[in-house]
């Protein structure tokens, strides 16, 4: 009797023995920990493979007092670029040079010709805009890996988008498939601004962001440092410290 094989997706020839591009849109909460976590990324895929990683960076916000202690700011980067800042100070400490830009996705960058499109956006109505973007043209990135977090819980999901050039029979689903309500432009969107530390962290756990992007991180690295992934990202819950992975699509 064979046993049985486990269900894994596997990272496309295309992408192995050369630099990935990534873009990541949304410094803040999830987005500046995805980035710190990218420079780390980066040097262990260097170490282990001939893949390494240059990143973009979108975001159209300023550091204010309610990001300090949640975010990996402090008070000297009050008023400044969060893009600029992180990316920056990355760069310094990790020799790179990887490119900021303080605007919004997509009007500020092309998003299409992305490996790796990360966003870790606030609203549904951000990753409509997105996804209506990635549908236009013939190409889209090969990879969208989205986050999303609430008070104490959240989730990330790998998908591939689809395009006219790329074959369909096994591609991964979107954010926008998987969670098909987020197409619903009667959704609301919650993305109001806290004024303090302490109104921030009434909205949002502390470490909620970290565990989340922690997570989306270890599922990057055994695809981009091992070849495959045997799941398509998690539901994680800070209150009862559950975590329950989103199964890849049942290959026929």
């Amino acid at each position: 009797m064979t046993p049985e094989t486990p269900n894994r997706h596997y990272l496309p020839e295309a992408l192995h023995h050369r630099v990935l591009d990534v873009v990541l849109i949304g410094c803040g909460g999830n987005g500046a920990q995805m980035l710190m976590g990218l420079a780390s990324l980066d040097t262990a895929l260097r170490a282990i493979s001939s893949r390494s990683l240059h990143v973009v960076v979108v975001d159209d916000d300023v550091v204010t007092e309610a990001n300090l202690g949640r975010q990996p700011f402090y008070r000297c980067d009050l008023g400044n670029s969060k893009a600029h800042t992180l990316t920056e100070r990355i760069n310094l400490a990790h020799g790179l040079a990887w490119r900021a830009v303080h605007g919004r996705a997509p009007e500020a960058v092309d998003v299409s010709g992305a490996d790796m499109l990360i966003t870790c956006v606030d609203t549904a109505s951000a990753r409509r805009v997105l996804g209506a973007e990635l549908g236009k043209g013939s190409k889209a990135p090969v990879y969208w890996l989205d986050l999303g977090n609430r008070a104490g819980d959240g989730q990330f999901i790998i998908g591939c988008p689809a395009s006219a050039n790329r074959r369909n029979e096994h591609r991964l689903p979107t954010v926008l498939e998987y969670f098909p309500e987020l197409a619903d432009e009667r959704l609301p969107d919650d993305a109001a601004p806290s004024c303090s530390v302490a109104e921030a962290l009434e909205r949002q756990s502390l470490f909620v962001n970290r565990v989340v992007a922690s997570h989306a991180l270890a599922l990057l690295f055994d695809l981009l440092g091992r070849g495959s992934i045997g799941h398509a990202g998690a539901f994680i819950n800070l209150g009862s410290g559950r975590c329950a992975p989103i199964p890849l699509p049942a290959v026929a």
